[in-house]
Order: C-alpha cells, then sequence, then structure tokens
C-alpha cells in the first residue's frame, strides 16, 4: 500500500505541476497548445483552436517547442508586443489561429465582431478591449480582455464571432479550476 502512494500522487497532478517545460515530452508539449486547461478546438468544419496566449503554461510550451526544434518564434506585430509589455496586469489575450486569410476585411464581420463577441464569467459579461488582427506574416486573431475573472467563477464562457471562417459563430467554454498553474490562475 505504500509503495502505491508516490503512484497516486503522480496520477493525480498534471505534467506541467510535477516537471519543467524541458521535462515535457513532444506529445506533452503539443497537447498544452492544442488540449489543455488552456486550449481547445471547438466546432467543426472547420473546427477553431482558440487558446490563452498570456497563460504562462502556453508560453513555456511555445518557447520549449521553439527551442527543441530550432524554430524561429512568430514573428509579432510591434504594436502587440508593446501593448503586452505595458497592460500584461490588467490584460488577458485569447488568440484564434487563421488558416486562411482570405474573406476577412468586411466592414460588416468587424462590426459582428466587435458587437458579439463577449467573455462571461460568473454574472458577468465582458465586451473585448481591443483586437490585433491577423496577417499574412503573424495569421492569428488576437482578442484583448480584461483580467476580471477569479477561480470563483468557476468558468469562463466565450461567444465569438470569427470573421473569414465558416460558421463563424463559436462558443468555447474553459474550467477556471483546471487553468490554475503553481497556485495562480493563468490566462
Amino acid at each position: 500500500m505504500h509503495a502505491l502512494l508516490p503512484l497516486l500522487f503522480f496520477l493525480a497532478h498534471p505534467f506541467w505541476e510535477l516537471r519543467t517545460p524541458p521535462q515535457w515530452t513532444d506529445r506533452e508539449i503539443e497537447d498544452m497548445l492544442n488540449d489543455s486547461p488552456w486550449a481547445q478546438h471547438v466546432g467543426s468544419a472547420p473546427d477553431v483552436l482558440v487558446y490563452f496566449a498570456t497563460a504562462q503554461p502556453i508560453e513555456l510550451a511555445q518557447a520549449e517547442a521553439n527551442r527543441r526544434y530550432h524554430t524561429k518564434p512568430a514573428e509579432l506585430d510591434a504594436d502587440y508586443t508593446n501593448y503586452l509589455k505595458q497592460h500584461r496586469a490588467d490584460s488577458f489575450i485569447l488568440a484564434i489561429p487563421y488558416a486562411s486569410l482570405s474573406g476577412l476585411g468586411s466592414a460588416s464581420d468587424d462590426r459582428k465582431l466587435q458587437d458579439e463577441t463577449v467573455m462571461k464569467a460568473g454574472h458577468q459579461t465582458y465586451h473585448f478591449a481591443g483586437y490585433f488582427p491577423p496577417t499574412p506574416r503573424d495569421p492569428v486573431l488576437r482578442l484583448v480582455f480584461p483580467r476580471k475573472v477569479q477561480v470563483s467563477d468557476k468558468s469562463v464562457v466565450f461567444e465569438l464571432y470569427l470573421p473569414g471562417i465558416p460558421l463563424p459563430r463559436r462558443d468555447v467554454e474553459f474550467t477556471l479550476k483546471d487553468m490554475v498553474y503553481h497556485g495562480k490562475l493563468e490566462m
């Protein structure tokens, strides 16, 4: 029975709480970036990846993947990186990679993005504070939301309107207790 206790402890904690990113397997890095408490695929035809770009576990997994596979980090827009430097404490970024940029740029779609994309946490609804559109060099839509979420809210739901994607309305829910990394809610 005593021999089982370390095994039960190991199985009760996720890999990101037990080991550092250099110790993660290739599969664990892939899971962190695509199917973790901070990253989910939603919908079908096509499914869409939605992830918290500013969550420390995602940033660590991306950095480790770049180091391990000798890939150059994405060339991020200077306005975006400057925004992060100034607003990381009061904002987080929800990111959605785009496979194709065709179909973007319609004024009515931009208006729907602004009007219909919201975050729901607890009994509150929040509109995003701004966004960084996908570009040919960086095909990721980045939505800026206020850091108003608490673990006690239990979950956070995003109702998204994603211009240029078939079936542009997507909803995604993240369970907040699962998004705690080393004792801190990471978004």
